[in-house]
Formats: C-alpha cells, sequence, structure tokens
C-alpha cells in the first residue's frame, strides 16, 4: 500500500516538475492571452447555439495555435552557438567577441530569434537574428564584461522567439561547451601603484653599480669616491657631477605569493592575487627580470616565457594552508613577499631584508 502511495505521489511531482519546466520555458504573450480568451468566448458560444459555423471557427483558432507552438519549437530547435573570445582576458575589463549562430537544420529557416546571455560575463542588450537560414550562420559583435578570474565553464545563454503569431514566447537554453579562462585583473587598485613606486625606487637603488655600462650623471654625494667625477658636467653646472655606472649583471626582482591566507581569508587572497599580477604585468612591461614563486609554483619573466604564463596560473590559484613562502635560493635577488603577516622572516637570512607587502 505505501509503495502504492509512493509511486502516486512521484508521477504527482514528475508532472509538477514537467509544468514548471514547460512554464519556464514558454510564456504567453498579451496577444496570446486575448486570443486564448477569443477561443473560449467562441468555443461557449458555439457549444451553447450549437452552430456549426461557430465550431468551425473554433476549429480553425485551436488549429492556428497548435501551428504557432509547433512551427516556434521547430524555430529553436537545431541551433547552436560559439564566442570568438580574445586569447586573453582580464577580469574588469571591457572585450569586444564574435557570437556566432549556426542553425544545424538544413532546410528550415529559423527567423526572429533572440539571444540572451545568463549569468557572469554576460553581455547587457540581447542579440537579435531577423532571420537564420537552414545550414547556415549568423555573427554579432558584442560587448562582454568578466567580473571575477577564474574558469567559466558551460556559459549559459537563452534563445527565445514569438514567431509566427506572437502568441507565446518560446526560450530554450543552450550551454557553450568549452572553458573560457580569465586573468585576475592588472588595473591599479588603490595602493597598488605606491608599492610600485616604492619597490622602483629600491630597484634603482640596486642597479647603481661598478660596471662597465654607463648608467647616469648625477650630483656627488658626500664620501663618495672622487675618480668618477665628470669635470666637463661639474664645470657646466658648476657642482660636482658623478658618472654612475650600472651593475654588470641586472638585479632579479623575486615576488612571492603566500599562499596561507590566515584570518583574513577569502578577500584579502583575492586581492593578494591581483596585486601580484598587477605588479607583475607591470615590471615585465618595464623589461625587468621577475620570478615568481608560490608554494607549488615557479616561474621567472622572460626566461621561462611571458607573463601571460604567471596570470594563467594566478586565475586559477586558491588558498593551501600548511604552504608557506619558499625559501630564498639567490641571494642577488630583490624579493618582494606578498603576505598577511609581517613577522616570521628572519629565517631567510639574506643580507638584503624582503620587503613584506601585507596590502593593509
Amino acid at each position: 500500500m505505501l509503495n502504492r502511495v509512493g509511486a502516486a505521489i512521484g508521477r504527482v511531482w514528475d508532472g509538477l516538475l514537467y509544468l514548471v519546466e514547460i512554464s519556464s520555458r514558454q510564456q504567453i504573450t498579451r496577444t496570446g492571452l486575448v486570443f486564448s480568451l477569443a477561443c473560449t468566448l467562441v468555443g461557449f458560444a458555439a457549444f451553447a447555439s450549437a452552430n456549426n459555423l461557430l465550431f468551425l471557427v473554433l476549429a480553425a483558432m485551436l488549429g492556428t495555435l497548435l501551428i504557432s507552438g509547433f512551427v516556434s519549437r521547430l524555430t529553436l530547435a537545431g541551433l547552436e552557438v560559439d564566442l570568438d573570445l580574445p586569447p586573453h582576458i582580464v577580469a574588469g575589463r571591457r572585450l569586444s567577441a564574435k557570437a556566432t549562430v549556426c542553425n544545424a537544420k538544413r532546410w528550415m529557416t529559423s527567423f526572429s530569434v533572440t539571444m540572451t546571455a545568463v549569468g557572469d560575463g554576460s553581455f547587457p542588450d540581447p542579440l537579435y537574428f531577423p532571420a537564420i537560414a537552414g545550414g547556415g550562420t549568423a555573427e554579432a559583435t558584442v560587448e562582454m564584461l568578466f567580473p571575477h578570474r577564474g574558469s567559466y565553464t558551460g556559459s549559459r545563454f537563452l534563445f527565445s522567439t514569438r514567431f509566427p503569431f506572437g502568441f507565446a514566447e518560446r526560450r530554450v537554453p543552450v550551454h557553450l561547451r568549452r572553458e573560457i579562462l580569465v586573468y585576475p585583473s592588472i588595473d591599479p587598485q588603490p595602493g597598488f601603484e605606491a608599492h610600485l613606486a616604492a619597490a622602483g625606487e629600491e630597484i634603482e637603488a640596486r642597479t647603481r653599480g661598478a660596471g662597465s655600462d654607463f648608467y647616469r650623471i648625477r650630483p656627488y654625494e658626500a664620501l663618495e669616491s672622487v675618480r668618477h667625477l665628470d669635470w666637463k658636467a661639474t664645470a657646466h653646472t658648476g657642482d660636482l657631477q658623478v658618472r654612475e655606472f650600472a651593475r654588470d649583471q641586472d638585479c632579479a626582482i623575486e615576488l612571492c605569493l603566500d599562499l596561507e591566507a590566515g584570518p583574513e581569508g577569502e578577500e584579502w587572497f583575492e586581492k593578494a592575487v591581483s596585486f601580484c599580477a598587477f605588479l607583475c604585468w607591470r615590471l615585465s612591461e618595464r623589461g625587468a627580470r621577475v620570478r615568481f614563486r608560490t608554494a607549488s609554483f615557479d616561474f621567472e619573466v622572460p626566461r621561462d616565457g611571458t607573463a601571460h604564463r604567471v596570470l594563467r596560473y594566478l586565475a586559477l590559484v586558491q588558498p593551501k594552508p600548511g604552504k608557506p613562502v619558499p625559501g630564498p635560493d639567490d641571494a642577488r635577488a630583490y624579493r618582494i613577499i606578498v603576505s598577511p603577516r609581517e613577522e616570521g622572516w628572519e629565517s631567510f637570512g639574506t643580507s638584503v631584508p624582503p620587503r613584506i607587502v601585507t596590502l593593509e
């Protein structure tokens, strides 16, 4: 007995789910409501008067409703979508993409089709295609925005149409069966430019040395050796000027990200990822040698490749408790450690202390 009751309840539940799905895929328009009301009135009049002409009119009206639903279903059947995106996508930046809709039906044209994106990365305005020939394609350029870094899989789009008579709007969801990788933002956030400027000053101070390549002429500083005085520049300016030379080997920059987010949690980690992406991108644009390291990643730009490889890693990286920043293996490198902790770096034992960035 209980099994029969359970089976009956299951069938009722499946029927309700089917009705919900049908209602979500098809919405009656105002024109459809008026036409349905007219069908109801004609039906009442036909049964009340037993007039054969009214029965013929009612049959024609109901046939029109059935044909409308059948044609609208065929219109959306066999439609596929693809997006032609740039090879590198950065969170928070608008980009232009080409949306291509393919009609897999060989002999039937799809009329009056509207495409809307659902979820993150959506374009604000729907795309309208008056007609897509059977076996053909239709293209449109759209402006998209991905607000967050990460992997976007199964992006969802919605096709809809009111063809042929506008009695109902039929909707069909379509999924994009490929991954879209979005880099973290490389645009400056509050405080990022200040850290970049401070790091640039310290790097420039370490770049000066006793190499053979001329670097610049600058004013003489107290207690400096006079063997590099530039007498011609001194006579021209009236003040002592010194020739400065660059080091024979450029100063490498080692950027480290602490994967132990700590009590600050996800919000701090997302900001730290964006800062590392910003700093690595800006320094690489200046031609600097940047080595980016975490507990599970080690990559140097430009020796091992471009900065895009670092951005791809940062697009998917997540906090990993118990994975501290790796220790130094190049005493000459200028180290920048992005971590929520200011203490605990004395054990590194380098001659030049690392710069700790907590992003407070």
